[in-house]
């Protein structure tokens, strides 16, 4: 494809996901209608939607849109994919009528209109830095002074990281032997076992050093909320809201416990057995009935916002509402109420999210505690992107002997 054909196609995409469909969705959609398109066509159409939604508020003031209220307020017109994608052109520099022109495949000239060069330093501060307007307070009370650092660095792409399974590899054999497959990577300082990928990331999933066990796809800020968790030899521990199971993993490489994974989803599990096998680890899965009392450590890592890693699933961020928000704390409280009963006494009750907000977070422990006498607070830790990875929050608790 030519990259004015790449153009057109990601405003093709951009306006079905401004509809409402899921951008992953679109995409694979897309490819599967466009055999013709080559993987480096496929790689960079997605690099333009997902940036496109990293920066959908001042793309869409860029590109002649007023810079959309922001999904989530109630009285928004979403931006077209042509205006979002002449906010991308004119933010990163290329000039416009290379794209927009009279060339095969093509998108249509700019009119006189879409020529005026709208000055985003007038923007509103919302709309320079990718927020909708209901939640930036959300941000401004949590992290204060560093609210609009963190922001803005939810409107880049977040890095590639791997957790090595120190089960099976040094962190100096992992990277030697991803090198193999031209995957380079640096140590991260969020974890011991982070490595960052600098070169080869799209490959790393059919990497030997993956399919032997060596290496795990893991965020580091992930990886560094693991690591504050007083893991032990022999303890019973439990991941209650395993999902795929990725921190279940990265507990399982850490110290030689007996590790349970329970989501109230069980399908959402599927994948834990052969990844256990791929890493060389054993964890067993339980529905909520087969939950027995008296885990050494239990670990919540709750359903959230997601605001710590909106650079990663941007789209998100748009999708997030005030009403799905106090859902989202509801089922937060009740979490946390639910697996107290599971902990051992002098055990541990762990909350962890992947999101930044108070509300989520420190005010969920404070009410928690109030309502649970038996439980103490020991630490806590909000982990930001100005760390290098996504955003996370985690609390331990020990429940009185």
């Amino acid at each position: 494809m030519t990259p004015v054909a790449r153009v057109s196609a990601a405003i093709e995409i951009l306006d079905d996901v401004m509809a409402g469909e899921s951008a992953e969705r679109v995409l694979t959609t897309w490819a599967r209608g466009h055999r013709f398109a080559g993987s480096k066509d496929r790689a960079a159409i997605r690099d333009y939607v997902f940036d496109a939604l990293r920066c959908l508020r001042s793309y869409s003031w860029l590109g002649g849109a007023g810079g959309v209220t922001g999904f989530g307020d109630g009285d928004e017109t979403p931006p077209t994919g042509r205006q979002l994608m002449i906010g991308l052109l004119r933010a990163t520099d290329v000039p416009l009528d290379t794209m927009f022109c009279e060339a095969r495949f093509a998108p249509s000239p700019l009119s006189d209109a879409e020529q005026a060069l709208p000055d985003l330093g007038q923007a509103p501060r919302a709309v320079q830095l990718d927020c909708p307007n209901w939640i930036l307070p959300l941000y401004d009370a949590a992290l204060g002074a560093d609210a609009d650092a963190i922001l803005a660095s939810t409107r880049h792409r977040a890095p590639v990281f791997l957790r090595v399974n120190t089960g099976k590899a040094s962190v100096a054999g992992a990277q030697d032997a991803l090198l193999a497959d031209v995957i380079e990577t640096t140590p991260h300082a969020l974890s011991a076992t982070a490595l960052q990928v600098t070169k080869g990331g799209r490959a790393v999933a059919r990497s030997q050093a993956y399919l032997d066990g060596l290496v795990e796809l893991q965020d580091a800020g992930s990886q560094a909320l693991v690591d504050a968790l007083p893991l032990a030899a022999d303890m019973r521990v439990l991941d209650y809201c395993a999902g795929g199971g990725g921190k279940s993993l990265a507990m399982a490489a850490k110290a030689d416990i007996t590790i349970t994974a329970h989501d109230i989803d069980p399908a959402r599990m599927q994948d834990i057995a052969p990844r256990a096998d791929r890493a060389g680890v054993s964890i067993q899965t339980a529905t909520t009935k087969d939950l027995a009392a008296d885990y050494d450590l239990v670990l919540c890592d709750a359903p959230c916002s997601g605001a710590g890693s909106w650079a990663r699933a941007p789209q998100a961020k748009w999708q997030l509402t005030p009403e799905r928000l106090a859902t989202l704390t509801k089922i937060q409280a009740n979490i946390l109420q639910e697996a107290a009963p599971l902990v051992a006494k002098g055990g541990i009750l762990a909350y962890a999210t992947c999101s930044l907000f108070e509300i989520e977070n420190t005010a969920q422990i404070k009410a928690f505690l109030l309502q649970n006498s038996d439980f103490t607070l020991s630490t806590e830790r909000l982990i930001t992107p100005l760390e290098g990875g996504d955003g996370f929050y985690v609390a331990v608790l020990i429940k009185n002997a």
